[in-house]
């Protein structure tokens, strides 16, 4: 019943593993770790076995690709396990089957876990041929994939967890995402932390990692099936029914009151009154009621998933070690990724699920008021979100910090703020306009906007590691003016308490070129964006007409 007659596994397992894009994402797995050791392997004609450093160095740059890679992936296969039958309408049905709720959840699992471990076992002949270089044994190998493969289990667990609480796949990928990446960074800081000591490295990775791993992923695993077993009370189509009421009787820590303000900035209260003359009905719609129909659960969770990984590192980087402000920046930015595209994301996926668009269509709405409707409903949702991060950066300012002599970056800070908020939510309608399901739609602006904010910074990185003082180092410092994250270290900041260079903390004076670039390329991208979604807008309105 659980593994090997568990008609789940069965199914999913047939039904995933036989898509192309089984296919394509293997291939592009594993051309783009061949190319990376490719590119870095010792370009000298003899190589020195007895200083094996560089060799080393490549091999920790691939695992540590390999498991960034595997916890960004695993949301995008686990997130929509159990959301996905919602949306299909399907969940009432598998509740009512004679599956306990534990084969359901392990069939759920290991089908999500399964695109991975092909994955990372395919990848394992590429690492076996730095073996020779030396500088890293089999025994530190099998450590490595040991530690990966319990940190993705349980990554992969906490997905399930998170579709089982939401009925769309957008609000269980981003509270995974939130949950994930502090994980996975975490464990890439105790890696590298534990470079030097071998023999310890080992051990912990064999011994507490997989400990640690193995008892969270049962906690979840508990919490999972106690969902299944007990489920929510459903309306048609087994959709949860959202009582607003009861929410607020039953919700554990923050509830979020619509009529009151800071509250109503994100989440307005429903219409009881008539729409005002001139008031756009897009606007209005999205903002009281499709953007909130399935309740605050996932408001709720992002803001105090948020708010509690923001305190240690606001007091850290802000007021103890104003120097490091840079990072704390790029954490708020780092939110706004995760946050910015789910509000939008589904802005016109949703009319066409619903099939509503040839309606809306139809209507005397112009496509402009559609458009900058949908547009400024998911930006002020994400931007004000994102905008309770930024307050102690004013709060910051006002204090006998230093920040004040530093007020021009700081005020660039607010500038790159502001634009990564427009371009994540900009990116998300304008793939919300071209794909035809939500998921869809997500994947793909999450796709974009790593390849442009994250991927440059990876390739700067690579460049200047391997190929430093080359041609290839320079055009890829240039290519990172598409990142937020390199426009916000490239502003200087200077305190006279400052006990670390600016090598140390990851700034470079020279680099006020690639802020400007990041601020004529933004534009130009939204303006771009905006030009193509209004085209598609206009056409589709004159096919209708």
């Amino acid at each position: 019943m659980y593994l090997t007659q568990n008609p789940v596994l069965q199914y999913e397992l047939l039904s995933n593993l036989r898509l192309f894009r089984a296919f394509v994402l293997l291939f592009a797995y594993i051309a783009l770790l061949g190319g990376v050791v490719y590119l870095a392997w010792p370009q000298t004609e003899t190589l020195d076995f007895a200083q094996p450093e560089e060799a080393k160095r490549l091999v920790n740059l691939f695992f540590f690709g390999q498991y960034m890679l595997a916890s960004l992936m695993t949301p995008s296969f686990a997130a929509g396990a159990i959301t996905g039958e919602k949306e299909r309408q399907s969940y009432e049905m598998l509740l009512a089957s004679p599956l306990k709720p534990g084969a359901i959840v392990l069939g759920k699992l290991l089908a999500a876990l399964c695109h991975l471990a092909i994955l990372m076992l395919c990848s394992l002949p590429i690492v076996m041929l730095c073996l020779p270089l030396g500088g890293v044994s089999p025994l530190e190998v099998l450590a490595a994939y040991i530690a990966m493969i319990s940190s993705v289990t349980l990554s992969g667990m906490i997905c399930l967890w998170a579709s089982s609480f939401f009925s769309r796949t957008s609000a269980s990928l981003l509270v995974s995402y939130l949950m994930i990446l502090p994980l996975a960074l975490l464990g890439v800081l105790v890696w590298n932390g534990l470079g030097t000591q071998g023999t310890a490295r080992v051990f912990f990775a064999i011994t507490i990692v997989p400990a640690v791993c193995f008892t969270l992923s049962v906690v979840f695993w508990f919490a999972t099936t106690r969902r299944l077993l007990h489920p929510a009370d459903f309306g048609s189509g087994g959709k949860d029914v959202v009582d607003l009421d009861n929410e607020a009787r039953e919700a554990v820590g923050l509830y979020i009151k619509r009529d009151e303000f800071p509250d109503r900035l994100f989440a307005p209260p429903k219409r009881t009154t008539l729409l005002e003359d001139g008031a756009n009905p897009i606007y209005d719609k999205e903002m009281r009621s499709e953007i909130f129909s399935q309740g605050t659960l996932m408001l709720r969770l992002v803001i105090q998933i948020s708010m509690l990984l923001a305190l240690p590192i606001m007091a850290v980087c802000l007021y103890i070690f104003p120097q490091y402000a840079p990072w704390y920046i790029c954490y708020v930015l780092l939110f706004n990724v995760l946050v910015g595209p789910v509000f939008s994301a589904g802005s016109v996926c949703n009319e066409r699920e619903r099939e509503t668009l040839d309606l809306l269509l139809t209507t005397l709405i112009t496509p402009w008021q559609m458009l900058w409707g949908k547009l400024l409903s998911g930006l002020r949702v994400s931007s004000v979100l994102s905008s309770f991060l930024m307050w102690p950066v004013l709060l910051a300012c006002l204090m006998p910090v230093g920040y004040w002599a530093n007020i021009g970056s700081m005020a660039g800070y607010f500038l790159i703020f502001g634009l990564t908020c427009l371009t994540t939510a900009m990116t998300a309608l304008f793939c919300s306009t071209i794909f035809q399901k939500t998921s869809q739609s997500l994947m793909a602006s999450y796709l974009v906007i790593v390849t442009l904010f994250i991927a440059p910074l990876a390739a700067r990185y690579f460049s200047e590691t391997f190929f430093a003082g080359t041609q290839g180092a320079a055009v890829t410092r240039m290519a990172s003016v598409t990142s937020p994250f390199a426009a916000t270290f490239a502003l200087p900041l200077e305190f006279d308490t400052d006990v670390r260079s600016d090598a140390d903390t990851g700034r470079d004076s020279s680099d006020l070129d690639i802020f400007f670039g990041y601020l004529i390329v933004t534009l130009l991208y939204n303006a771009t964006l905006l030009a193509i979604i209004v085209w598609l807008f206009q056409a589709r309105w004159r096919v209708a007409d």
